[in-house]
This record gives structure tokens, C-alpha cells and sequence, in this order.
């Protein structure tokens, strides 16, 4: 089956490309692909999963929807399905002397 994946942010960077279409077995879950990707890419090695499940504090939506809110790592994905991992965000303090914005 084929399936889209989209990389953002640091994610992209360790990947080369924002968009990647691959194959993968049918019946293949989440985390199939992302131990995969984890696999091929040293960018990812680690950064994806911890002990068989998604690493805290990344996003992996299928098809729009976040797999957390789904069968997590179990949830399986389709022929034409996209993928979007992403990498754990920070905020910015900013100008803490400016106080809140207006």
C-alpha cells in the first residue's frame, strides 16, 4: 500500500524533504511505519518511538487526526492514507520586558 508522509520542522530536515511517498505492507500500523522511518533515517533513529510507543511530546496525525486520539502506535493505516509526524514544539518566552500584547 502507499501512503504519503509528511515531515515538519526537524523532522523534515533529518528526512531531506518535507513530502515522502512510500510503500508498506497492508495492515501496516503506525508504528510499523514510524519504526521504519526510524530505521532508514539516522535523523529519526530514536526520536519517533520509546519502548514501542510514540516518543512524549510528538504529533502523528493520520489523515488529519491525531492516532493518539485513535489506537495510538496500534492504529492501522490504509492505501492513500497521509502520515504527518511532528517534532516536539517549544514556546517562545519573547521580550518578557514588553509584558502581553495589546
Amino acid at each position: 500500500m502507499d501512503l504519503t508522509l509528511k515531515f515538519f520542522a526537524t523532522f523534515r530536515e533529518a528526512v531531506g524533504s518535507k513530502i515522502v511517498d512510500r510503500e508498506f505492507a497492508d495492515a501496516a500500523t503506525v508504528g510499523d511505519v514510524l519504526a521504519a522511518l526510524e530505521a532508514e533515517y539516522d535523523g529519526l533513529a530514536g526520536n519517533l518511538l520509546v519502548d514501542g510507543d510514540l516518543k512524549p511530546q510528538i504529533n502523528v496525525l493520520l489523515n488529519g487526526r491525531e492516532v493518539l486520539h485513535m489506537e495510538g502506535v496500534e492504529t492501522t493505516v490504509d492505501d492513500g492514507d497521509t502520515l504527518a509526524v511532528f517534532p516536539p514544539v517549544a514556546g517562545g518566552a519573547g521580550d518578557a520586558s514588553r509584558g502581553p500584547r495589546s
